[in-house]
């Protein structure tokens, strides 16, 4: 595997926290790191009699040098030894992630940038990139440095499948237990789930149907295990509201990892709303991977 690992910068304390996650991360795949950083206005959003924009047309270059050598240094301390590379682009940071994520092995951005407002929890860049990108987009959020299990939430939706495949090799490199979670309830449509709904609200043999998710998660586990024996995985299966579950098991785990969109969404939609609830809320990093489309 030679694709990079991508990190977006826009020197806020949040981009460059994902440098140093991003930068081991390329360490541990034994592939380079790419930086990078969007400023100004796209080529295509300026009139096409403009002249051709650039930072140091503007003053910018400067600013734009100090914020993208900022990461770098960061990138270096935490794994000296990775190949950095740099991409500065003129565009929307939207825009230019999505493309970079197109070559990429894994994008890396922090839960919020300088252009956030004030109390929103997470940033347009990381909701759009979950929805949009071409690769796994990790989130840096939560509490710095977190120790534990990675933790992957299992659906047997086609998104989970490809979910949990990455959980068990990003359990394999970071050398870490591997909590495969499986949350069910009687609701026959995980979609319609809200706070104040009751787990018993829908009629159901719960005994049966716990053994029956049971089994999709045993099947899910097995047929990936065998090819990572050195991994610890437990298999947890509880029983509640999907959201908090996943949201609660955060609090003991390095990293979630789910899916874009699980079995229970709106036809349509490329990001559901238990990957929202954890980009939002999760108390460490969050790790979003999309199925082939």
């Amino acid at each position: 595997m030679s694709d990079p690992v991508i990190v977006g910068v826009d020197g806020s304390a949040s981009s460059l926290e994902a440098v140093d996650v991003a930068a081991r991360e390329a360490y541990l795949r034994g592939v380079p790191l790419r930086i990078v950083h969007a400023f100004g206005h796209a080529p295509g959003h300026l009139p096409g009699d403009a002249p051709a924009w650039s930072p140091a047309d503007h003053g910018l270059e400067p600013m734009v040098h100090g914020v993208v050598a900022r990461a770098e240094e960061r990138a270096h301390a935490a794994a000296p030894d990775i190949e950095i590379t740099r991409s500065v682009v003129a565009g929307e940071a939207l825009e230019v992630l999505e493309i970079e994520s197109r070559s990429a092995a894994l994008a890396v951005v922090g839960s919020r940038g300088l252009s956030g407002f004030a109390g929103l929890l997470l940033g347009s860049t990381a909701v759009h990139l979950a929805a949009h990108g071409r690769c796994p987009l990790m989130v840096v959020r939560g509490r710095p440095d977190p120790t534990g299990p990675v933790v992957v939430a299992v659906d047997g939706s086609k998104a989970g499948q490809a979910a949990v495949q990455f959980a068990f090799a990003e359990a394999a490199l970071r050398k870490a237990p591997l909590v495969a979670l499986h949350v069910w309830n009687t609701w026959s449509e995980r979609a319609y789930e809200g706070p104040g709904d009751p787990l018993t609200a829908v009629v159901a043999d719960a005994d049966d149907l716990r053994e029956a998710e049971q089994r999709l998660l045993d099947e899910t586990v097995a047929s990936l295990q065998k090819d990572f024996p050195e991994i610890a995985v437990e298999r947890r299966l509880v029983r509640s509201r999907i959201r908090p579950a996943l949201i609660d098991a955060s609090r003991s785990a390095q990293l979630v990892v789910t899916g874009a969109r699980g079995r229970g969404g709106f036809t349509g939609l490329l990001l559901g709303s238990v990957s929202q609830a954890l980009l939002h809320h999760a108390h460490c990093a969050v790790t979003v991977v999309r199925g082939k489309e």
